[in-house]
């Protein structure tokens, strides 16, 4: 670890720079998800089929996978309260031309660029928490400024959907930008100068390459968040198509899917201190393959889909912070590398997965879509079998 982060700050200041990483990953995730609060209403006014909107997400995840550990590389020797500001004032700025953009490719454009930039901000961020606070606390506090994705997803993506709706998509990325040049505001206030991690160069990403443990745990990763983003891409069309829902149902959905994640997180910060990050990735592993797998038997009833949304809801966040976890115990050294690798991993998982999803769609395939996501997190279950033993 960098000697500029070895004199520990005071525990008030801590807790404010989690704070501010949380509001930070809340507003990356707002920036991620966006397209699949508002997709049914971008593809009307726009004039584009749901499958060309839900490209928004598919060239997005393109630009993150590749972005997240090529920046890591070129960024290594920024000092992170640059970085992570810089980050989030560009994202706000792509909001505000998105707010603007006369058309589906000048909206797409600016996308790319927004989602550049963000691609640096959740692995950064979960880096910077690594120099910030003593190993024996990392697991737990990587899992608290997770929070910020599971409170995009409870608050966020309904918000998004209603606004969508009801005021419209240009007024919610005049939002997200507010909200993003607020959480970049306060990330310069709270992170201290001078915060460094260990360089990266050829020989890190070697070092990873080789090393079985984080290799698999990418592997579970990419798998796990192609099957989720195989069907939350399209989860707001396919609901108004099995129930005849309207936007309060669907914003209702992914408010029970977001305060479960929010819930998840919580238990799972709590519950990797005492029994281990491995057993809490297992649990969180089977609610999230419990509650895709009943959204995949195809029932119309309300309850049946509310139940699915409720336990996927559980692991969706959860699972992910608990990855990140374990690959930065498996090689504090390698963290910059591995956590970038895993965001990369997960923008993998969102491309395949909305891009898998989008081909069903498109051509009537609509119940393969539930099946296609429950064999992938069911892949993921059981390739963490190999992890037991190794951390």
């Amino acid at each position: 670890m960098n000697s500029s982060a070895s004199a520990a700050p005071k525990e008030g200041g801590v807790q404010l720079a989690l704070f501010a990483l949380l509001l930070g990953n809340f507003a990356t995730g707002l920036a991620v998800l966006a397209p699949a609060g508002m997709i049914s209403v971008l593809a009307k006014d726009l004039n584009v089929t749901i499958r060309e909107a839900g490209f928004l997400v598919t060239a997005g995840a393109v630009m993150l996978c590749v972005g997240s550990p090529l920046m890591a590389w070129v960024t290594t020797r920024i000092d992170r309260r640059t970085l992570l500001t810089s980050v989030l004032l560009i994202t706000a700025l792509c909001h505000g031309l998105s707010a603007l953009a006369p058309d589906f490719w000048t909206l797409l454009a600016a996308r790319v660029v927004m989602l550049a930039a963000a691609a640096v901000y959740t692995p950064q961020a979960a880096n910077a928490v690594a120099l910030l606070v003593e190993p024996e606390r990392r697991a737990s506090s990587i899992s608290i400024i997770f929070l910020g994705w599971s409170l995009a997803v409870a608050a966020g993506l309904p918000g998004i959907s209603l606004g969508s709706q009801h005021i419209g998509w240009r007024e919610v990325h005049a939002f997200c930008c507010a909200i993003t040049l607020a959480a970049g505001v306060l990330n310069y206030m709270s992170l201290r100068p001078g915060l460094l991690g260990e360089p990266l160069s050829l020989q890190s990403w070697l070092d990873v390459a080789r090393n079985p443990l984080m290799m698999l745990l990418l592997a579970i990763t990419a798998l796990h968040t192609s099957g989720q983003f195989a069907l939350l891409t399209y989860i707001d069309p396919l609901t108004r198509m099995r129930t005849g829902a309207g936007a309060e149902l669907i914003a209702l959905l992914f408010s029970l899917f977001g305060i479960c994640g929010f819930v998840g997180n919580v238990i799972a910060a709590r519950l990797a201190g005492s029994i281990g990050a491995l057993k809490t990735s297992v649990i969180f592993m089977c609610s999230l393959l419990v509650g895709i797998a009943f959204w995949a038997l195809g029932s119309a009833l309300i309850a049946t889909i509310l139940a699915s949304v409720a336990f996927w809801g559980l692991g969706f966040a959860a699972f992910n912070s608990l990855q990140q976890a374990r690959l930065v115990a498996a090689g504090p050294h390698l963290s910059s590398a591995t956590v970038a690798l895993n965001t990369s991993a997960l923008y993998v998982g969102q491309a395949v997965g909305s891009a898998l999803g989008g081909l069903l769609f498109a051509r009537g395939l609509y119940d393969g879509i539930g099946y296609l996501s429950t064999a992938f997190v069911l892949a993921a279950l059981l390739l963490i079998l190999p992890t037991r033993g190794r951390g």
